[in-house]
């Protein structure tokens, strides 16, 4: 455990960071599960639910929570599947 104050600050912010980026890429993960699920049956909100996941890869990879590649592969593999 640090001794100096602004160490000490750190570790709780990189704490509280940590969490939400984990929770921000659970979310994502479980958009594109859902969204190529839907695509996979032809489920009539199947659209709704591709958009959504499009939404949260875009905002992932502007946080800098996956690289821009990856989600343009992923982007790019849910619109083949809603072809």
């Amino acid at each position: 455990m640090p001794n100096i104050k602004g160490a000490i600050k750190r570790v709780r912010q990189t704490a509280t960071v940590t969490e939400r980026n984990t929770q921000f890429k659970t979310a994502m993960r479980t958009a594109i599960r859902k969204a190529e699920v839907a695509l996979a049956e032809k489920d009539e909100n199947a659209e709704a639910l591709l958009k959504d996941a499009i939404k949260r890869i875009d905002k992932a990879a502007s946080k800098g929570l996956i690289h821009k590649n990856v989600a343009a592969r992923n982007k790019s593999r849910l619109m083949k599947l809603a072809a």
